[in-house]
């Protein structure tokens, strides 16, 4: 059943805040359909929304009144059509609107020209005069309703903490739950960074009456997030700061770090900046790491340990998605059992290696180049709210195989040498006991993110992750060469899991 939204606008500048609160909201295959009488502000709401999606004021936005309509190639395409002169509803095919709106957003002035020929599940909007202002009535299915209240409440976080009137801009989404906004202050001053993380349903079990999440120890809401924010601060790193926090709707505005990375402008490693995030890296590992972090004077965040559990869950992708998606057939039950017991054979082995704080997520997606600052403080840590208590090489085979970029050879060997290094200054390190765990570290990422990117395609349509899959799978040869990751390359050759794909 759809549901109605009701939102009082108290001048043109608000109508146009509303436009672009709408960019944030809809996504393809959104019809958003605009009707009121002359002079109600409908075209004023379109420019806004098109100069959002465009992250352009001075976008030009021609009236489509005698074209019927003019398309957009934006972040999601829009096509603007005004049907005033439409001659026939059934014109619309030919207008392409049935293509346009598979592939992007139809924004719709004159809706009632067309009214039978446009989607049944569109969101309607009509603004009415009231009073010195007016009002927009918005009738949306489920789904879409959902995401306008969603803007609408971040609207109302943003009013209630000082940024009343700001300009909003999408800023990135990612294969997480989470979606960013650029938010610019109206009177002028430093952007800021809006996360928006609203808490999810829980998913079905995977394990012991437990969804996925609680099984891998991911983190639900902003409680780790803030809480490893303080905790690297404190202790000389820089983090975003946290300026202000709904820990019950999940909406958080941090401090920009900037978008300065450690890739060059073909994408390629920098070895500057990477050496400078290993030394970093190398600095955190020789700290000790309290596990509670006060939070809130209510709420205290316990580091939860990257545990047997997680860690066997996450190494079972493989399993239960890649190899399926490699051979087009599951794996046998004797395989599995295989391959789970040497998991367990080497999550042993990893009784005795060095613990500490693990980011989860160092590689160049998530470093900010920070070259106006000095030392540890040249390298911002974002992505962190998954962090656990666990093996201290985890986060070193994270970033010297970056999932996202090849680090080569050369490099690799530059970067593990520079922190075998700075740790051998350190007191009590364990140079063989940390390489040993690093192979295994670095198996376990591997046989994860392989899996992970089949799952994101499969499950969650997104295909472009499987570009990562070459690289994955080297990585993982490089682990083999440990001589304690002996029985997974044998268990994985006989699998026929190899280093190429096509």
């Amino acid at each position: 059943m759809d549901a109605q939204i009701s939102v009082f606008l108290q001048d043109d500048a608000a109508t146009r805040q509303l436009g672009e609160d709408l960019a944030l909201a809809l996504g393809v295959g959104d019809c958003l359909a605009l009707s009121g009488d002359l002079g109600a502000g409908k075209s004023a709401l379109a420019r806004a929304f098109l100069r959002a999606m465009a992250d352009d004021e001075g976008l030009e936005v021609p009236s489509p009144t005698f074209t019927l309509v003019q398309s957009y190639p934006l972040r999601i395409p829009v096509s603007h059509f005004d049907l005033y002169r439409l001659g026939d509803p059934s014109e619309l095919v030919e207008l392409g609107f049935d293509e346009a709106l598979e592939n992007g957003i139809c924004l719709v002035e004159w809706p009632e020209m067309a009214d039978a020929e446009l989607p049944v599940g569109r969101i309607t909007l009509r603004l009415e005069t009231e009073g010195v202002g007016r009002r927009a009535i918005m009738t949306a299915p489920a789904m879409q309703a959902d995401r306008i209240r969603r803007v609408l409440a971040i609207r109302e976080f943003l009013d209630r903490n000082g940024y009343r009137g700001a300009e909003r801009r999408f800023l990135t989404g990612d294969a997480s739950m989470r979606a960013y906004e650029a938010i610019y202050p109206a009177d002028g001053g430093s952007r800021v960074i809006l996360m928006d993380w609203p808490r999810r349903p829980e998913g079905p079990a995977v394990l012991d009456g437990k969804p996925y999440p609680k099984v891998a120890h991911l983190a639900e809401d902003a409680y780790p997030f803030v809480a490893i924010a303080i905790l690297l601060r404190e202790n000389g790193f820089l983090a975003p700061d946290i300026f202000s926090v709904d820990y019950e709707q999940g909406i958080l505005l941090i401090e920009d770090l900037g978008a300065d990375g450690v890739l060059d402008a073909d994408g390629e490693p920098m070895p500057e900046r990477y050496r400078a995030a290993v030394a970093c890296l190398a600095k955190l590992h020789g700290m000790n790491i309290p596990q509670d972090i006060p939070v809130t004077p209510s709420h205290v965040h316990h580091i939860p340990d990257f545990d047997r559990t997680a860690m066997r869950m996450e190494a079972r992708l493989l399993l239960d998605w890649y190899l399926p998606w490699k051979r087009g057939e599951p794996a046998s039950d004797a395989e599995r059992d295989d391959y789970l017991s040497i998991w367990d054979w080497l999550i042993d082995q990893l009784n005795q290696a060095e613990k500490s704080l693990l980011l989860r997520d160092l590689h160049s997606p998530n470093i900010i180049w920070r070259g106006a600052e000095a030392g540890i403080r040249r390298v911002g840590l974002i992505d962190f709210q998954d962090a656990m208590i666990g093996p201290t090489a985890y986060d070193l085979a994270s970033l010297v195989q970056d999932a996202r970029v090849t680090v080569e050879p050369p490099l690799f060997r530059q970067l593990m040498d520079d922190y075998l290094a700075l740790r051998r200054d350190q007191p009590g390190f364990d140079e063989q006991m940390f390489l040993k765990s690093w192979a295994i570290m670095s198996a376990q990422r591997n046989c994860k993110l392989a899996g992970l990117w089949v799952r994101l395609k499969q499950r969650d349509g997104k295909a472009g992750y499987l570009k990562h899959m070459p690289r994955t799978l080297a990585y993982l040869e490089t682990a083999f060469e440990h001589e304690a990751l002996a029985p997974l390359r044998e268990w994985c050759a006989r699998a026929g899991i190899g280093a190429i794909e096509s």
